[in-house]
């Protein structure tokens, strides 16, 4: 399973070196999501990171910027506004006029004129239905709630992601990895290897942790130890 890691929301004076430290003990990827950030407050933070870091970095905003850093991938929020309403938005001549539905072209053209390329994408899930019809259209999928957030109080599982229908449609086929967020620290990751999950993602358990790092090899042993 795939230990990620999101970035705290606020400015955070640590975050920079623990992130160093965080990479240097195995980190592969950060989520990097600031939803009150401006774009040069972004700009200013990754000008700050060592170029090295940037490919392990996933943008939640200002998805620009990945013409200006080579970045690992962009995050979407919503996965109700369909690509090509974005693509209207933001470049109206390249969308399809005919069609509401996500559309696999509509990514690759938003991605090619974000970055040249496509990038790899991830996104944020919240129900069953969206997850399901998600599972060959990404390359990453954030599931959550799982368990009630630590660093979001009142957030909890509800309905929508009832244990029983998760585990069904996490053993379906899929292209994208299918990642847990929500709640996670080292006692819950058995609980989210059965139901089926690539992986964990956590926030709360390392930016609320007296010592960050720390709380990542705990949460590192946990993984080891209930490997498959």
């Amino acid at each position: 399973m795939k230990l990620l890691v999101i970035s705290p929301e606020a400015e955070d004076p640590r975050e920079h070196a623990t992130l160093a430290e965080l990479f240097a003990t195995g980190l592969t990827s950060y989520h990097l999501r600031k939803p009150t950030w401006t774009r040069a407050q972004l700009a200013a933070w990754l000008h700050a990171l060592p170029p090295a870091f940037h490919p392990r970095i996933i943008l939640h905003t200002h998805h620009d910027l990945a013409r200006e850093f080579p970045l690992g991938g962009l995050h979407y929020r919503d996965p109700s506004r369909s690509t090509c309403h974005v693509l209207r938005d933001k470049f109206p001549l390249a969308h399809s006029t005919q069609s509401e539905a996500p559309n696999p072209v509509c990514h690759v053209l938003r991605d090619k004129l974000l970055t040249g390329t496509p990038p790899f994408r991830s996104r944020a899930i919240h129900d069953l239905s969206t997850l399901r019809a998600s599972l060959e259209s990404d390359d990453r999928l954030l599931v959550s709630p799982i368990f009630p957030s630590f660093s979001k109080p009142g957030h909890a599982p509800d309905a929508r992601l009832a244990p029983a229908e998760l585990k069904s449609v996490l053993a379906l086929p899929r292209r994208a990895e299918v990642i847990a967020l929500g709640g996670i620290d080292a006692s819950r990751i058995p609980a989210c290897r059965e139901l089926g999950f690539d992986g964990v993602t956590v926030l709360g358990a390392i930016w609320q942790a007296t010592d960050p790092v720390n709380a990542f090899s705990e949460l590192q042993t946990a993984l080891l130890a209930h490997a498959a």
